[in-house]
């Protein structure tokens, strides 16, 4: 098949540019065409959060990317629909995250559907985890004209169909990323990171935003047990306010627990951040699914989640990780459980079995099977 891929990818950074350059390697690798259609422009920069889009280090991955969108120019929408339309894709498959690329995103697909070319939007989040005026018409304008959708999680499945009654949903989940290397010696890891053996340690991996609730993970410190030697790791960029934890992490009087690592995790630092914790913590208020947990799972990491959007579908609770509410003594008390118990043998090994399910194989095979319905 010739399939095209709209979204971001190289030299954006970030985790569904990763991702869609996986999915095109997957069908390359089956021996499909594939390629993406990418952006000259995501975001302007007065609207971006962070420090830059674009990946600092490492080199374009050896597939087709095209840089044509520009978020803000809609003479680029028309030219972006003309220039895929012309490859005679079999199907196309727009990645929506967030009602602002409704506009482009929209015009690109109301074009190839008059062309008679399939569009099947893969859809991360319909309704936004920070909800700004203007979401819902923007959702309906994209949503309009396209009949089918995939989706990673039950909750972006009933956005979906609240949005559109009649669409016609595929529920995935989200495949592993396995593109980061393998796991590395724990003291080694440790050893890089200036963090010892004897430390019980946590990761929170990821940009920093509100609603990933690092507030919540903070305020459970102090209800963890005394005895225990507990190592936080905060891994990501802030796209908030970071004085905010800052004057948080002084007044609980847990800088000891803390270790900060206040950037952007390139690729190959992954792996050891990875490999020398116990425990990933995702104590979100909001969420769909996540590709942090893909990430436990290629490493057999172990993870707490929160029971929000779709993050507890795929951890089984006390088998591969702990599934509670939104709350610091929650939160605490699963922790200190998972440690007091000495579970991270046993939960390791069912993210090894579990892992199997998620293969981008599967996820390619079952699009295909889906365009063709």
């Amino acid at each position: 098949m010739n399939i095209c891929i709209v979204g971001p990818a190289y030299p954006l950074r970030g985790g569904i540019a990763k991702f869609n350059e996986l999915l095109c390697k997957s069908y390359i690798h089956q021996g499909h065409h594939a390629c993406i259609v990418s952006y000259k422009l995501q975001y302007p920069s007065v609207l971006f959060p962070g420090k830059t889009q674009l990946v600092e280090h490492g080199e374009q991955p050896e597939i087709e990317i095209y840089n044509l969108i520009n978020s803000i120019n809609p003479w680029s929408w028309w030219k972006t629909a003309k220039f895929i339309a012309r490859m005679k894709p079999d199907v196309v498959l727009i990645r929506y995250w967030i009602p602002f690329m409704a506009p482009a995103l929209g015009i690109i697909a109301r074009y190839l559907i008059k062309k008679d070319i399939q569009i099947i939007a893969l859809v991360d989040n319909l309704i936004p985890h920070e909800n700004r005026p203007g979401d819902k018409l923007l959702n309906n304008f994209f949503t309009k004209p396209i009949e089918k959708y995939l989706v990673m999680s039950e909750s972006v499945k009933k956005d979906v169909l609240t949005t559109k009654s009649n669409a016609k949903t595929l529920l995935l989940r989200h495949p592993i990323f396995d593109n980061y290397g393998t796991k590395i010696s724990k003291s080694i890891a440790r050893q890089s990171l200036g963090i010892s053996l004897d430390e019980n340690v946590i990761l929170f991996f990821g940009l920093i935003r509100e609603y990933k609730g690092l507030d919540l993970l903070l305020q459970a410190i102090p209800h963890l047990e005394k005895s225990r030697k507990v190592k936080i790791v905060i891994a990501g960029e802030f796209y908030e306010n970071a004085e905010n934890y800052q004057n948080l992490i002084q007044r609980l009087g847990v800088q000891s627990n803390i270790l900060l690592l206040d950037r952007y995790i390139p690729d190959d630092e992954v792996s050891r951040l990875f490999s020398a914790s116990d425990l990933l913590a995702l104590p979100y208020k909001t969420a769909t699914q996540s590709g942090v947990t893909q990430i436990a799972f290629h490493f057999e990491i172990p993870v707490l989640v929160t029971n929000v959007g779709g993050l507890g579908e795929i951890i089984l609770h006390e088998k591969s990780g702990y599934v509670c509410n939104p709350e610091p003594m929650e939160i605490a008390y699963y922790i200190n459980k998972f440690f007091s118990d000495n579970k991270a043998a046993e939960f390791s090994k069912v993210m090894a079995e579990e892992k199997e399910k998620y293969s981008w194989n599967a996820f390619c095979n079952a699009i295909i099977s889906f365009s063709k319905n």
